[in-house]
């Protein structure tokens, strides 16, 4: 490069800087020529809920969350006459008597419905219904409502969502709650009438004629439903970290700490005295094995 390019460019290059910043004029026809957004769709339209702009997800997860508190309170009245009294008394016999006071309350109506029935009914229709919202929420995602399911094995789609541990315990908890009302209340209706004779000594009896039946379905129904109350209420409170630092890992074991404590309170009672009450003789013993002998699987 000569001398003279060399000038040149200095020159443009000042010129440059000296310029003064200008706007560019808008055309004044600009902004007709855009289309008006059309509004966005309101969240409270889904699955035709509306009121408030909630979708159906905040309307399902209350009723999962809030159907619990009612459940709670006959869980209470239930721990209580079935683990602590035995616990302090030692005694089925001592035991039954304050069970047969409390009992009326709860299996009366209307309380048994609103604080058993309808709220373990809610619980579980709700949690289902949450799933498979999350799932159509999923394939409308993937674009993959049109496929085919061997084709979404081969995409590797995952549509439903993630199972936890406290959903997959509630899975697996639903057939041993029906199982125990099945046995104490429904068997007992049918056959005569009413469950007034079944009580703290019709469990002692099964313990001691079926002890493997007794013995395994207690014990997986003690641990998985405290274990799922549990892990539910930390859930809902928040309790819960994701991550593997210190913190999380902590609030992991104290969680899992204290459903091992409930669990074992609730197993010191209820298998530890019950269990161990032993059969019930005479007339009261026979109708006892004529109410198990209707129970399949049960074997005499």
């Amino acid at each position: 490069m000569d001398r003279r390019e060399s000038t040149a460019s200095q020159d443009t290059l000042l010129s440059l800087q000296q310029v003064d910043p200008s706007p560019i004029d808008t055309p004044p026809d600009l902004g007709k020529e855009l289309p008006e957004l059309p509004p966005a769709p309101s969240s409270s339209s889904t699955l035709g809920l509306s009121g408030g702009g909630h979708s159906s997800v905040y309307y399902l997860t209350r009723l999962q969350k809030y159907s619990t508190y009612a459940f709670t309170i006959f869980a209470s009245f239930h721990i209580t006459n079935t683990s602590i009294i035995p616990l302090l008394t030692r005694s089925v016999p001592a035991s039954e008597r304050y069970l047969l006071l409390t009992r009326p309350y709860y299996q009366s109506f209307p309380l048994e419905p609103l604080l058993i029935t309808l709220p373990i009914a809610t619980h579980v229709l709700s949690g289902l219904a949450l799933r498979i919202h999350r799932r159509n929420a999923n394939l409308a995602r993937y674009g993959a409502a049109n496929i085919s399911v061997s084709d979404r094995f081969k995409r590797r789609l995952r549509i439903w969502p993630a199972v936890s541990w406290a959903s997959l315990s509630g899975y697996v908890l639903t057939p041993l709650v029906l199982g125990h009302a099945f046995m104490n209340r429904l068997l007992p209706y049918i056959y005569e009438g009413g469950s007034s004779s079944v009580g703290l000594s019709f469990v002692s009896h099964g313990f001691a004629k079926h002890p493997v039946v007794a013995w395994t379905g207690y014990l997986a129904l003690i641990g998985v439903g405290v274990g799922h109350f549990v892990w539910g209420v930390a859930r809902w409170q928040g309790w819960i970290l994701v991550g593997h630092d210190k913190k999380a890992k902590r609030r992991w074991w104290t969680i899992n700490g204290a459903a091992i404590a409930v669990s074992l309170l609730w197993a010191a009672g209820g298998l530890g005295v019950i269990g161990r009450g032993g059969k019930v003789d005479g007339w009261v013993g026979r109708g006892y094995d004529a109410l198990y002998s209707k129970i399949p699987f049960v074997e005499l």
